[in-house]
């Protein structure tokens, strides 16, 4: 049970691996890897501290935690492209409804940002009255361009 070119000792390469695991506390790794049965509490933190602050330790923790984070990273993105090529397939299918193909469409829109819910708030308090005149005046200009786009019915049809 040599060291190997990392430095560590088979216990401390498995303590630095449960310990990235993020499962464990440092004292539960500790306790995990190496025989803490006689020992009190306290003295476990002592020690877990103490292997857990040796620099090759850290390092080896540092590292597995970044191929960790970089394989959990890969598997999102995997996860992500096969939910987009589904979606696609679905959209594109002859044989869907054309419900499943729009929610399809849907879903893949709300992918890439397409829609966007948008809140328009007002710290201002407005009287019913004021609201109504805005109101009214949108209803007019909306008229107005009906109007000249000739898309209103003759005025005899409205009644």
């Amino acid at each position: 049970m040599g060291r190997p070119r990392s430095g560590l000792t088979d216990k401390q390469r498995l303590f630095a691996h449960t310990l990235a695991n993020g499962k464990h506390s440092i004292s539960d790794a500790y306790r995990e890897v190496y025989s803490a049965g006689n020992m009190s509490g306290p003295s476990v933190r002592v020690e877990a501290s103490r292997l857990a602050a040796n620099p090759n330790v850290s390092l080896m923790v540092q590292r597995l935690r970044g191929e960790m984070a970089v394989a959990e990273r890969a598997l999102a993105l995997s996860d992500r492209d096969r939910v987009l090529e589904k979606l696609r397939t679905w959209m594109e299918n002859a044989e869907a409804t054309d419900g499943n193909k729009i929610r399809a469409a849907e879903l893949l829109g709300k992918s890439v940002g397409l829609f966007k819910d948008v809140t328009i708030s007002s710290d201002s308090e407005r009287s019913s009255n004021e609201v109504a005149a805005e109101i009214e005046q949108r209803l007019e200009r909306l008229i107005k361009d009906a109007d000249s786009a000739g898309d209103l019915p003759a005025p005899e049809l409205l009644n």
